[in-house]
């Protein structure tokens, strides 16, 4: 800066956010020609112009002092034209919106209207995006597990549920049969607040006991429906099977301490840890993010360096226990709780090692022929561990259950329905419209109307019931038919 223009800036105090004006803009009061400029103007205004501009600014703020403020004075418009002393102003242009005109418009739009809504329209006219939903896996803890549950559990109750049960396929004869399943399970239910795999219904399991596997069962069933320990018709069932599963969590998060083999523990402590994630991730209950905690660490440690889970923890894997332990870390995953992305990462690089024909077939475990219900659930776990919906693999292995698998109601295979059901909800389309056809009206005329197991599911001609028992066979029949709710779909929420 020079020394002259530093002196002027000292003299000429400017504000911060102004430019300094060139003497070429100053106003003319700053270059002495005021009057000799403004003369015209003035000549050119009438006089009768500037009082009746003047008594409009003093209508307008008595208007503004005697009416609510924003209500009353409407709009005004004024155009002004060039003005000449012989002119007749006229007041045509002059639009004034009064208050009483404002209040009979707002009247208007406050009157209620009792609209009878179509919950299957409102569903086919909600703009949701349609593009894919890539769910890829990622370090956990960083927002508050009430944004990251929603994706998954806020389906189960109120009028989402009944707006899903319309927009998926669902009816009265689906939520009829789940009321019937749960009423069966309330009436088994132990004092202890546990349930038995044995009985004392009939067609129990014959050769082991499992009860934290029943107990985790049942109480997903519950939860299914939109039921938790603080609240729902069964909160108080689901309460003391809560109980039950937390007095038998050991210090290193396991679950199944009460199980005798190995393969029914590794069974027990994963259902019980989906019981547990999902619990905590419907409620926020932050007494139970702990014991959830534990139980999710206790399946990361149990991981095999193949990626996968079976009988022992880090001893090999295969895709039927995996696939539990996938739904329980993703149901960790989405209550918020810490997943190592790695763990999943690894979960799906065992997936690699069982499929078939680019991803479309899975076997149980590696070197071996796949199967539908291995297929169904391989899918199932690549869902949610990132697949696209226009993965090929995904395309082609779904429609191959439909076309060549479809749900059988004389070849009963609960296993398998279970996790196409799931598998095929996502996915949406067609595939999804045949398979539902079919299994909203098969699985609820399978259910025992009458007699002392009424509500419940027979397991003696189904492929895995018939080891497995009468709570096993309901318990996942109900899953079926809370599908449309269970879990928010991944990829697309319109009807399809």
């Amino acid at each position: 800066m020079t020394t002259a223009s530093a002196t002027a800036a000292s003299s000429t105090p400017r504000s911060r956010w102004r430019t300094e004006i060139s003497d070429e803009s100053k106003p003319p009061s700053e270059s002495g020609d005021e009057e000799g400029e403004l003369e015209p103007v003035k000549r050119s205004v009438p006089a009768w112009l500037v009082s009746m501009v003047f008594h409009l600014v003093v209508l307008l703020v008595l208007a503004l002092l005697t009416t609510p403020v924003g209500e009353g004075l409407g709009s005004m418009v004024l155009e002004f034209g060039e003005a000449t002393e012989s002119e007749n102003f006229e007041l045509d242009n002059l639009s004034i919106e009064t208050s009483e005109s404002m209040l009979e418009s707002t009247n208007d739009l406050e009157s209620e209207t009792v609209v009878d809504t179509d919950i299957q329209s409102l569903m086919e006219t909600m703009e949701v995006p349609t593009e894919t939903l890539e769910m890829v896996p990622l370090e956990l803890g960083a927002g508050p597990a009430s944004e990251i549950v929603q994706p998954m559990f806020n389906g189960r109750s109120g009028p989402m549920k009944s707006a899903l049960l319309a927009a998926y396929g669902g009816n009265e004869e689906t939520v009829t049969a789940v009321e019937r399943g749960l009423r069966w399970l309330v009436k088994n239910q132990e004092r202890s607040g546990s349930w038995s795999m044995a009985g004392p219904y009939s067609d129990g399991a014959p050769f082991s006991e499992n009860r934290c596997a029943a107990t985790a069962m049942a109480m997903l069933a519950f939860q299914g429906d939109g039921n938790t320990h603080l609240s729902g018709p069964y909160s108080e069932n689901v309460e003391n099977g809560l109980r039950t599963l937390l007095r038998g969590q050991r210090k290193d998060g396991f679950l199944a301490t009460q199980v005798r083999g190995d393969d029914q523990q590794a069974y027990g402590h994963a259902q019980a840890t989906i019981a547990l994630c999902e619990l905590y991730g419907m409620t926020e209950d932050s007494a139970l993010r702990g014991p959830a905690q534990a139980a999710v660490d206790y399946c990361v440690n149990a991981q095999s360096s193949a990626g996968g889970w079976r009988y022992r923890p880090r001893q090999d894997s295969d895709l039927s226990v995996t696939g539990w332990y996938v739904m329980a870390l993703t149901s960790a995953h989405s209550a918020g709780l810490e997943v190592p992305s790695s763990t999943l990462r690894m979960a799906d690089t065992y997936l690699d090692s069982v499929q078939s024909y680019d991803g479309s077939a899975y076997a149980y475990m590696r070197n071996q022929g796949a199967s539908y219900p291995m297929t169904a659930e391989g899918l199932l776990c690549r869902q949610y561990l990132g697949w696209p919906r226009d993965q090929e693999g995904m395309r082609v292995g779904l429609s191959d259950l439909v076309d060549s698998a479809m749900l059988d109601p004389n070849n009963p295979n609960v296993y398998y329905w279970y996790y196409a059901t799931q598998a095929l909800h996502h996915y949406g389309g067609e595939p999804w419209r045949k398979w539902n056809s079919v299994m909203r009206k098969e699985i609820p005329r399978l259910q025992l109307r009458r007699g002392a197991e009424a509500g419940s599911w027979s397991p003696q001609a189904d492929e895995w019931g018939r080891r497995a028992g009468r709570l096993y066979t309901t318990c996942l029949s109900i899953y079926c038919l809370e599908v449309y709710y269970r879990h928010m779909p991944l990829y697309d929420h319109k009807i399809n």
